[in-house]
C-alpha cells in the first residue's frame, strides 16, 4: 500500500486523485489532505480518507474545521504545508495546488526524500532548474501529472539512453482558438470559462484560454526533460486526443493518446511505475475519424510567446512571468482588467522588473513578492 500525501485535495486534480484512491481502497493510504478555502469539502474528505493530518491554510476556516474532526491533527496557515509533506510513512506527494505556494512544500517534500506527483506546473516554472538539482540530490522522483507532461514521461520509458531531438506540446487551442485580436478584446471572463474539452479550475481555464497555460507547460517541460528551448515546439491540436509527443534523433515519433480526462495521468503517476487497471472510458478511434494540427498563433495570443522569452531568457524571468499572470488572471476573473491587457501588463513585467541571472531561493521569493505588487499597481491604472 502507497502512502500519499495530497496538497489541494479540493481542486479539480485533487478531488480527481480521491477518486483513483478511492476506487482502489488496497493500494493506497491517505496520510495528509490540504486545501486552501473550501472547509467543508476538505471535512467531508477527511471524514472518508481518515488522514492523520488536514492542513487548512485559510486560518479563518481553522476552528470550523478542528472542531469537525477531533480526532484529525488539524493545522492551518501556508507553513503547516511544509508538516504536512515531511509525515515519516508519506512515500509520495501529489501537488495539486495553484500557483508558486506549491514551491516551498514541494522544496521541503524533497528534501524529506519524498516522490513527488507533480501537478504543479508554477514549481518548476519559477525555480526550474534548483528544483531538478535537489530532486537529482535526494534521489526523489518527479513524475508529472498534467497530462502533456505525463504524455511525454510515458514516451520515454525505456528510452533512457536515446537523446531527444523535439518534443511537441499539443493544445487545444482553448474557447477562442482560431480568433483574432479584435474578437479577443472583448471576451468576457464567462466565456473564457467555456474550455471545450477539459473541465478545470478557474485559473488554469484562463490560462488555456489565454496559451499561457502552454507557455507554462513549455518551461516545466525543459526542466522536467533536459531540454534547451529549441527543442520544444507548441500545436494546436483541437481534439485534445494525442496529449504530447517525443521525436528522436532518428526521426522517429512517439506519441501517448488517450481521452481528455485528467483521472489517467493521475493514475499511473500514482502507480508508478506500474499501470493499474481502471475502468476508465476507452479510446475508440472509429469516434474520432480525423486528428488535426495547426500551428499556434501567437499574434493574437502573445502570452506564449512571452512565455517562451521568459524561457530562453533564463534567471528569474520565469518567475516574473508567472507571478504577473497570477496577478493578472485574478484581476480578469474579478473584472478589473480586459483579455488581451493581461499580455500587456506581463510583458511590462517583463520589461522593467530587475532581472537575476543566478537566482537563489530568497531570490526567487523576493522576485515573486515585488512583481505582485508591480503587476498589482498597473492592473488598477
Amino acid at each position: 500500500m502507497k502512502n500519499i500525501s495530497i496538497l489541494g485535495s479540493t481542486g479539480s486534480v485533487g478531488t480527481q486523485a480521491l477518486e483513483v484512491v478511492r476506487a482502489n481502497p488496497n493500494l493506497y493510504r491517505i496520510n495528509a489532505l490540504t486545501a486552501q478555502n473550501n472547509a467543508e469539502l476538505l471535512i467531508q474528505q477527511a471524514l472518508e480518507f481518515k488522514p492523520e493530518m488536514v492542513v487548512i491554510t485559510a486560518e479563518a476556516h481553522y476552528q470550523a474545521v478542528k472542531k469537525a474532526l477531533p480526532n484529525t491533527l488539524v493545522l492551518s496557515g501556508e507553513d503547516a504545508l511544509i508538516a504536512a509533506v515531511q509525515l515519516p510513512q508519506t512515500q509520495l506527494v501529489l501537488t495539486a495546488i495553484m500557483g508558486s505556494v506549491g514551491l516551498k512544500p514541494t522544496i521541503a517534500a524533497i528534501e524529506a526524500k519524498k516522490d513527488i506527483g507533480l501537478a504543479n506546473k508554477e514549481t518548476l516554472v519559477v525555480a526550474g532548474e534548483m528544483v531538478m538539482k535537489l530532486a537529482a540530490k535526494h534521489g526523489v522522483k518527479i513524475i508529472p501529472v498534467d497530462s502533456e507532461h505525463s504524455a511525454i514521461f510515458q514516451c520515454l520509458v525505456g528510452e533512457e539512453n536515446n537523446p531527444i531531438e523535439k518534443i511537441f506540446l499539443t493544445a487545444s487551442g482553448g474557447p477562442f482558438r482560431g480568433k483574432d485580436l479584435s474578437f479577443l478584446a472583448n471576451v468576457t471572463k464567462n466565456e473564457a470559462l467555456k474550455h471545450p474539452n477539459w473541465v478545470m479550475g478557474a485559473k488554469i481555464t484562463i490560462d488555456s484560454a489565454s496559451l499561457m497555460n502552454k507557455g507554462l507547460e513549455a518551461i516545466e517541460a525543459k526542466w522536467l526533460f533536459g531540454l534547451e528551448t529549441n527543442q520544444i515546439e507548441v500545436v494546436v491540436h483541437p481534439q485534445s486526443i494525442i496529449h504530447s509527443m517525443v521525436q528522436f534523433t532518428d526521426g522517429s515519433i512517439k506519441a501517448q493518446m488517450g481521452l481528455p480526462d485528467m483521472k489517467l495521468p493521475i493514475h499511473y503517476a500514482l502507480a508508478y511505475p506500474q499501470r493499474i487497471s481502471s475502468n476508465f472510458e476507452r479510446f475508440n478511434f472509429l469516434n474520432y475519424p480525423e486528428l488535426t494540427f495547426t500551428q499556434a498563433d501567437t499574434k493574437s495570443f502573445r502570452n506564449l510567446e512571452l512565455a517562451f522569452t521568459a524561457m530562453e531568457k533564463g534567471g528569474n524571468m520565469p518567475c516574473i512571468l508567472n507571478a504577473a499572470n497570477e496577478v493578472v488572471v485574478e484581476a480578469f476573473l474579478k473584472d478589473k482588467i480586459g483579455f488581451l491587457q493581461m499580455s500587456d501588463v506581463i510583458e511590462k513585467c517583463m520589461q522593467q522588473m530587475d532581472f537575476i541571472a543566478q537566482p537563489t531561493l530568497n531570490n526567487y521569493l523576493e522576485t515573486d513578492k515585488q512583481t505582485r505588487i508591480f503587476a498589482s499597481q498597473h492592473v488598477t491604472n
